[in-house]
């Protein structure tokens, strides 16, 4: 089907006002409609939707506003009609369904709506995205949901962290007026304003850990300074007294410093001091 958009000329008294209105396709009938429909209400031919009976010319030209926009195999299919009224039932039911499958859907979208929730790691924007959507496809199946339902939706199905600003919302403000876009700023003000606190708090952590691990590092280092000085000493020492026989008494005359001189003619026995 085409998607290139067609130009309707709409003449009012005195002046000649241009619309561009989207070409009929599998996807974008809700837009295709809403444009359709401004430009017959400018024209002031909605008449001929909205009644069975009206004069012949407001008719064709009304069907003629209609056809310019259809791909060929919708042509084909609706041109059998005769009111304008007809043709326009047509085409919803054949992109919307019959009403009992609308009915079906609508209950399948309540439910949707119903159970959806915010995960912790889900962002403001991308979840008020997910509400849209579905609202979106309430008005596409003809229907809508009132500002209130959708805005208490939004407030009920965020997760904990952000009590603190939907108490005040819901206590201080009038959901039955408040547009769910303005519901969604301030929370998202508020999401804002967690991020910056924990990217301020993770910062904080890193210094602390680099910290930690810098004294730690220093801790070791100066226990092995430690331990090779206590190694050295002791090594020291003990070669010193194995070397020096100048402090061991000698066993036969009982004097120090003599067994030095008596261990060069071989006699080295020793007595404990």
């Amino acid at each position: 089907m085409t998607k290139a958009s067609k130009e309707i000329v709409v003449h009012e008294p005195g002046t000649t006002v241009p619309f561009q209105c989207p070409g009929l396709t599998e996807t974008n009938y809700t837009t295709w409609s809403i444009m359709i429909e401004t430009v017959l209400r400018a024209y002031g031919h909605w008449d001929a939707i909205t009644e069975d009976e009206v004069d012949e010319k407001k008719n064709y030209t009304t069907k003629g506003i209609i056809f310019q926009t259809l791909p060929e195999n919708v042509l084909l299919q609706v041109s059998k009609h005769k009111n304008a009224n007809y043709v326009w039932e047509s085409i919803k039911v054949r992109y919307i369904g019959a009403e009992r499958v609308q009915k079906a859907r609508l209950q399948i979208l309540r439910n949707e709506l119903e159970m959806l929730k915010m995960n912790d790691n889900e962002s403001i924007n991308d979840f008020a995205g997910k509400i849209s959507g579905i609202v979106a496809k309430f008005k596409s199946l003809g229907s809508t949901l009132e500002e209130e339902v959708i805005v208490r939706k939004f407030l009920n199905s965020v997760p904990k962290k952000y009590l603190p600003i939907v108490a005040p919302i819901e206590q201080y403000s009038d959901l039955e007026t408040m547009p769910f876009e303005e519901a969604v700023r301030r929370v998202k003000a508020y999401e804002e304003r967690l991020q910056s606190l924990e990217a301020k708090d993770e910062d904080q952590g890193q210094l602390m850990m680099a910290s930690e691990e810098k004294h730690r590092e220093n801790s070791r280092r100066g226990r092995g300074r430690r331990r090779n000085s206590e190694r050295g000493g002791r090594g020291r020492g003990r070669g010193r007294g194995r070397g020096d026989k100048s402090e061991i008494r000698c066993y036969d005359c009982g004097e120090l410093g003599t067994l030095a001189m008596r261990a060069q003619s071989g006699k080295t026995k020793t007595k404990p001091t």
